[in-house]
């Protein structure tokens, strides 16, 4: 007699339906699972004839043969534990077979007990997309779960509750459905920044429309609270931008029950010690790196010419295209990656080059090889580098009784600038200036006659790249955006040029 019980696995961040066929036949007592599994899932043998035993009920000693259908896809984790043991139970006529609507997820302890997984969240989104009514999943996942709509999800703490319900003896019940509701987050407020006006304005520019930012600055300046600040002024999360990112957090397994979906901006930091695999994304069976983890929020890059090269040049694709495709064996997968880059440096090794009082021991060809370190294709996709001075005496005099701009004030500006432009690129599949591909530059960023002989002589004097203009002309329309103009003016272009510091100030030839 075969049986097939409905489950779901990962591929990439996607869920995909997954038929397992469950025969138990005449013959020794063996247990083979077929189907491409890795050894998290030929183990689950073990897993299930435990928690049968110790749940009170009967393991066949006969031959037990699991196919995991399609067969061409890789199997891995213990998601496929609890269908495993529907379908041995349901082939030995301790239960009836489950309806076709039914779906079990969810990992099996020896004792019986189903312990949470990862991915439920994109694994629920699927099935309920092809339409099955019923997802049986562990409780430590069953929030999580609870975003998908148009499907019921029955939290199971272990499997004599799952069986009791199967038989009809005692009904679990589904839990509500959630709506998803933002969150501000815990992030500092740009009120305890004290000066820094060009800089701040930066950053409001770089979270109007989206744009990778650079800063350059000494030590103590402020580089790293400004970027921590930063998501403070970034919009709410939609709905369909929260579903994206939790996506990804469920696959890598980072959500929790307290917290069961991404509800406010992430802020990804990580040490320059992180590989190229840490950072893209990888291994063995796939997983998401920082980039992806940084999906509709901000990736943070402190000191960052002491990231080893190959891990900084990894970022380049994923900065154009959204994207970061990883090929294995195993198969290929893309990941989500659409963030704002954040990048800090000092502007030498000592971090005083250019700073009063000849504090800078640093010779010239020494800041050349250190600013070097950023290859020119990578700052050409940085869309604004600006210079963050020295803390000046004044402003640390005045901390406690001068009042700074707060995060709130700088977040109305950048939400009314984000609103006009949500509302100009509503029908192209675009939310900001940053998104704005080179197609469509000349329809959208369009300078009156002044602005362009500005831009023209701004992009002879530089020596801009046809990326670095395009970059220039976003800019600019953001800023146009934050002042409510309707076209680019010459006063858009000229600060725009101001946010292009290591085009006007050559570093490289210092």
């Amino acid at each position: 007699m075969v049986v097939k019980v409905n489950t779901a696995g990962i591929l990439g961040i996607e869920g995909r339906h997954v038929i397992c066929e469950c025969d138990v036949s005449p013959g020794l007592s063996r247990f083979d699972v077929v189907g491409l599994p890795d050894t998290s899932v030929k183990e689950a043998q073990e897993r299930v004839r435990a928690a049968m035993k110790n749940s009170g009920f009967d393991f066949p000693f006969r031959r037990v043969t699991v196919n995991l259908a399609p067969a061409d896809m890789k199997k891995a984790g213990p998601v496929y534990d609890l269908a495993i043991l529907v379908g041995v139970m349901a082939c030995t006529g301790q239960i009836d077979t489950p309806d076709d609507d039914c779906c079990f997820i969810g990992e099996l302890s020896l004792t019986g007990e189903i312990r949470q997984v990862s991915g439920v969240l994109p694994m629920a989104l699927a099935l309920a997309e092809r339409g099955f009514k019923k997802i049986f999943l562990p409780m430590g996942n069953a929030e999580e779960a609870a975003f998908a709509s148009n499907v019921d999800i029955f939290p199971v703490k272990d499997v004599s509750q799952l069986v009791a319900h199967l038989r009809r003896e005692e009904a679990i019940k589904p839990i509500p459905h959630r709506q998803f509701v933002p969150s501000r987050g815990n992030y500092p407020d740009f009120k305890h920044v004290m000066g820094q006006r060009m800089a701040k304005r930066a950053m409001e520019i770089a979270a109007a429309g989206f744009h990778n930012i650079l800063l350059i600055g000494p030590p103590g300046s402020g580089k790293s609270m400004m970027a921590k600040c930063l998501p403070s002024i970034l919009p709410d999360m939609t709905a369909e931008e929260a579903m994206e990112t939790t996506k990804i957090y469920s696959v890598a397994g980072l959500l929790s029950g307290s917290e069961p979906v991404v509800s406010s901006r992430p802020f990804r930091s990580p040490h320059h010690t992180v590989s190229s695999v840490g950072m893209a994304g990888g291994g063995s069976n796939p997983k998401p790196g920082e980039i992806s983890l940084a999906h509709n929020g901000v990736l943070f890059l402190d000191e960052v010419p002491e990231f080893d090269k190959p891990t900084l040049e990894a970022l380049r694709q994923p900065l154009e295209d959204g994207k970061i495709t990883i090929a294995r064996v195993a198969g290929t997968h893309s990941f989500p990656s659409r963030f704002m880059l954040v990048c800090a440096m000092n502007p030498c090794p000592c971090g005083y080059y250019g700073q009063p009082g000849g504090r800078c021991t640093c010779t010239e060809n020494a800041v050349r090889r250190y600013m070097s370190k950023i290859s020119g294709p990578m700052m050409d996709r940085i869309d604004i580098h600006v210079n963050v001075p020295a803390v000046d005496y004044k402003s640390l005099a005045s901390r406690g009784t001068a009042s700074e701009e707060s995060s709130a004030d700088i977040l109305n500006r950048v939400s009314a600038a984000r609103e006009i432009q949500n509302r100009r690129y509503k029908s192209l599949g675009i939310h900001c200036n940053g998104q704005l591909p080179p197609s469509l530059m000349a329809d959208f960023c369009t300078p009156t006659a002044e602005a362009s002989k500005l831009l023209q002589a701004a992009f002879d004097r530089m020596g801009l790249t046809a990326r670095s203009y395009d970059k220039l002309l976003r800019i600019a329309r953001t800023i146009a955006d934050l002042d409510g103009a309707k076209q680019i003016d010459t006063k858009h272009i000229a600060e725009a040029v101001q946010l292009r510091a290591l085009d006007r100030a050559n570093y490289f030839s210092a």
